[in-house]
């Protein structure tokens, strides 16, 4: 932050507390009691930024329409400015009626129906996944052996990789789950972006049984839109999902009552993975701009401001959820926020949930004894708030049977 202030600002630290990894920052979780709408300290001339901590306030915002997707709208503090515009194809980007004219050529490609049916297939995957991790033996990089392949060849599936570049298309994803924001991390999802652009206009010319084909030849969308939808899908579905199953299989491994609970009783896998996450909330900052003067929370936000919302600490709303930093897979986490609301909630949820539902039960009943194999203090974790939360590896280990 710029070392300019206006009066009664606010410049929390963004770092999680020692010790404490699945936690939001304390500095942020303490605004929600006292300051649930706090301004932001930013530089001299610079339009308001906020931040929003308060559950109903964060669901409020992500539903309203007065508060803007278009990244050109949004002032980013760290940047020092606005953001450029979205890219074709990027939903998280653009308002209605851009929004609506891609979101409904996607709605139906991602029903609970058609990804219940998919179920067979993550289950196949998974399979696949932890015979490598056991004929491997242990130790094991969990990120690197099944936290992160297993969404790989789902989208893999649902886009119509070609089986001769599931190698190479593996390799660049795995890229993408390593440290920080790395330059190699870029170069990797440009290098996939521009491979799905070219995939997509040859699925225009040549169809196969696959969503990536079905957007090429059911719609209206230009070579370069549709390169952008598939790219979309790629950053939305596979970070996401693989950081959930890493960073949920640490936060198990460190509940060990929770942990037992999951694995004699797999029907909670339902329940579980809505309470892993809510408490996890690894999507944990959004931000939207303000088109028009809005009262918020007893303060007046302008045309032109940003609102930053702090999702980990609004699905962590004692308000909310009673005991909210306690896991509790039993706990009905109904209304969490881990996904988004409004017209921008994640199109990919319910994929999400069939690969979380599927992966935890199957991971705990192969390997009884997982466990860390270091200690929990030495777990390398995401550090960068702008980017999903989670584990850069888990270093886990087992008896051999």
């Amino acid at each position: 932050m710029s070392n300019t202030y206006y009066r009664d600002t606010v410049s929390p630290s963004l770092d999680r507390a020692p010790g404490c990894p699945f936690d939001p920052a304390p500095e942020v979780t303490a605004l929600r009691a006292g300051q649930p709408v706090a301004r932001l300290a930013a530089p001299e001339g610079a339009p308001g930024v906020w931040l929003i901590t308060d559950y109903a306030l964060v669901r409020q915002i992500l539903a309203d329409p007065r508060f803007s997707s278009r990244y050109e709208t949004q002032y980013h503090p760290q940047m020092g400015g606005h953001l450029p515009p979205a890219p074709a194809g990027d939903l998280s980007g653009m308002d209605a009626p851009q929004h609506t004219r891609f979101r409904k050529l996607l709605m139906g490609k991602f029903t609970v129906r058609r990804m219940n049916l998919l179920t067979e297939r993550v289950a196949e995957i998974t399979r696949e996944r932890l015979d490598a991790m056991e004929r491997q033996g242990p130790p094991a990089d969990l990120v690197q052996i099944f936290a992160q392949p297993v969404p790989a060849l789902m989208i893999c599936e649902l886009l119509g990789v070609p089986y001769e570049d599931r190698e190479r298309f593996q390799e660049q994803t795995r890229t993408l789950s390593e440290g920080e924001a790395a330059q190699a991390q870029y170069e990797a999802f440009a290098q996939l972006s521009a491979y799905l652009r070219d995939l997509a206009v040859a699925k225009r010319a040549e169809p196969t049984d696959d969503l990536l084909s079905d957007l090429a030849t059911g719609g209206d969308l230009t070579d370069e839109e549709l390169g952008g939808v598939a790219a979309f899908l790629l950053g939305a579905g596979l970070d996401t999902t693989a950081n959930m199953l890493a960073l949920g299989t640490f936060a198990l491994l460190r509940n060990p009552a929770q942990l037992a609970a999951l694995r004699h009783d797999p029907g909670l896998a339902d329940k579980s993975v809505e309470e892993l996450l809510r408490y996890l909330s690894i999507a944990s900052l959004g931000m939207r701009g303000v088109l028009e003067d809005v009262e918020l929370g007893g303060r007046r936000l302008k045309a032109g401001d940003t609102v930053i919302v702090a999702v980990n600490a609004a699905n962590r709303d004692p308000a909310k959820f009673p005991d909210p930093d306690t896991l509790d897979l039993r706990r009905s986490a109904t209304g969490h926020l881990a996904f988004g609301h409004g017209i921008h909630q994640c199109l990919g949820q319910q994929l999400a949930r069939v690969e979380m539902r599927v992966a935890f039960p199957a991971l705990l009943a192969r390997f009884p004894t997982l466990r860390l194999a270091v200690p929990a203090d030495e777990v390398p974790l995401r550090t960068d708030p702008t980017l999903v939360y989670g584990v850069t590896a888990l270093p886990v280990t087992w008896d051999r049977g």
